[in-house]
């Protein structure tokens, strides 16, 4: 039997049923979100993860390889080292004169003079020319009180600590305090003998933890 209604565009077609509707409201909206077929997609999560690897992995490479950061490792003027070649030792008396103008110049001045009634002069001190064991302990271990120089009593300002001992606020290492020795030694006229890393440390050696200097106690080093 024919049907009496044919599907006729010009007739008004029956309503669609809310279940079909929600599903193509679910789908249009799915669609949007995600992308082709609804699914996320994982390439910018995948570039996130490769760019922080790298990032990790470059602040590992920088952290192993900055030599501290230090300025005797980064040397622009040094001439490059041929592969098997060791490196060349820094002459101590250029490496003093550098750490002493970094440091030691602001109290004892760059004429080794120092400051009238402050900080002592090294310039023909008999503390810079004498008894390098003396020395030495003055400068890894700092200084307290009053210092007589050449006649004149020093002694409003310590001499801080420089060795690597507790309560140092510099932590230079022997070969540091070594090549500081050494230039002080040798500038302004002074004409002593260097000193060597190795008497740094027999002193640090013999010495162990303690607190800074006094006059009164270095006396017995002259």
């Amino acid at each position: 039997m024919s049907d009496p209604f044919p599907s006729d565009p010009r007739l008004e077609q029956p309503g669609a049923s809310d279940e079909s509707l929600l599903k193509a409201h679910e789908a249009a909206a799915a669609k949007k979100a995600g992308g082709e077929g609804g699914r996320y997609r994982l390439m910018p999560l995948a570039l996130l993860f490769i760019f922080s690897g790298l990032i990790f992995y470059g602040a590992t490479y920088l952290n192993h390889y900055s030599g501290e950061y230090s300025a005797e490792v980064f040397n622009e003027t040094a001439k490059p080292v041929k592969g098997g070649a060791a490196a060349q030792k820094l002459d101590p008396l250029v490496l003093g004169k550098r750490n002493f103008d970094q440091v030691c110049a602001t109290c004892h001045q760059a004429t080794g003079m120092g400051v009238e009634g402050i900080y002592p002069p090294l310039a023909g001190s008999e503390w810079v020319n004498g008894n390098p064991e003396r020395l030495i302990r003055v400068v890894v271990y700092g200084l307290k009180g009053p210092l007589v120089v050449e006649g004149k009593t020093y002694g409003a300002a310590a001499m801080p600590a420089f060795g690597k001992v507790p309560g140092s606020g510099y932590n230079w290492n022997n070969d540091r305090i070594a090549a500081v020795l050494t230039y002080i030694r040798q500038q302004w006229g002074n004409k002593a003998e260097p000193i060597s890393a190795d008497q740094v440390a027999a002193v640090l050696a013999k010495e162990g933890v303690r607190k800074e200097w006094s006059q009164q106690e270095l006396e017995a080093f002259k």
